[in-house]
């Protein structure tokens, strides 16, 4: 999958997992200060990810995590790796 694919599945989780208007988590968006999401709710999106998709997001990865951008950044390496 591409940043074209990913960033609308992590919009989509995101959204629904902090009830936010879909329209409201874009790329920029920070996790914390913009969406109002606190560390429980990164940790769900984080399961949440690995297992639709498979993968494993090591713990000193999540501190790395701040705009959703970032996720979908590193879910793009991921892919690039495993192609």
């Amino acid at each position: 999958m591409s940043s074209e694919t990913m960033f609308p599945e992590v919009q989509r989780i995101l959204a629904k997992q902090l009830r936010k208007d879909i329209d409201s988590v874009r790329p920029e968006s920070k996790i914390k200060e913009d969406l109002g999401a606190d560390s429980l709710d990164i940790l769900q999106l984080l399961m949440k990810i690995e297992d639709d998709y498979g993968i494993v997001i090591p713990d000193e990865q999540l501190a790395g995590f701040e705009k959703v951008s970032d996720v979908v950044a590193f879910l793009d390496a991921q892919n690039a790796k495993n192609a």
